[in-house]
């Protein structure tokens, strides 16, 4: 799988697409309102500007070759970008903790987490071990 990289970001012109999408939502409704509030208003806005995604897509989860389960990340963007959303407070390291073993379980090579629970948009970049930049 070949790597898009630019300045040292993974994914930098979708990326800064994909954050500028959340920033407007963010700057439209603030702070305050459920996931799923957001969730809906990010695909709208993902869909207005023409970017690939899947909503809600499904990932196998597999131990020693078995299958063990499966797991949904909020958005799938473009095939390389896995998107989770919160509403919290604050980030902390149990949300980290999820982003980080839906990347490794997914393969991806890039998992974005936003916040729309703060008063400014909280974006934290996940680049998947073995990416060189």
């Amino acid at each position: 799988m070949q790597t898009h990289r630019s300045g040292g970001i993974l994914y930098k012109e979708l990326s800064y697409a994909l954050v500028g999408c959340a920033q407007r939502v963010h700057s439209e409704l603030g702070p305050g309102f459920p996931e799923k509030v957001y969730d809906k208003a990010l695909a709208h806005e993902l869909a207005k500007t023409r970017i690939a995604f899947q909503a809600q897509a499904r990932f196998e989860v597999s131990y020693d070759g078995i299958a063990c389960g499966e797991f949904r990340v909020d958005f799938y963007v473009d095939g390389k970008i896995i998107v989770e959303i919160k509403a919290a407070e604050a980030i902390c390291k149990q949300h980290e903790a999820q982003v980080l073993a839906y990347l490794k379980a997914s393969g991806a090579h890039l998992a974005i987490l936003l916040n729309f629970g703060e008063a400014s948009l909280r974006v934290k970049r996940f680049v998947s071990k073995g990416v060189v930049l």
